[in-house]
């Protein structure tokens, strides 16, 4: 797959699942940890995306919000 199409495909993939995430956890209904699962997937998807890209900055960010899932799974599992 070409560089422009992945990168597209992790861009909207991220995008939508970190929207995803971001209803369940406001809605408080019981799903943080499918939230937070869709939280770090969205963060890995815009690493590879940053990675590829070589945006290192917005790597380091994804790193952030990478953490912060893993403690909201571990907070909530």
């Amino acid at each position: 797959m070409e560089k422009r199409k992945l990168t597209s495909l992790f861009e909207i993939t991220g995008s939508v699942s970190a929207m995803v995430y971001a209803v369940l956890i406001a809605s408080n209904t019981g799903n943080e940890i499918v939230g937070f699962s869709l939280l770090l997937l969205s963060a890995s998807l815009f690493a590879a995306w940053a990675v590829i890209d070589r945006r290192w900055t917005f790597l380091l960010l994804q790193a952030f919000y990478g953490g912060s899932a893993i403690l909201g799974l571990i907070r909530w599992g």
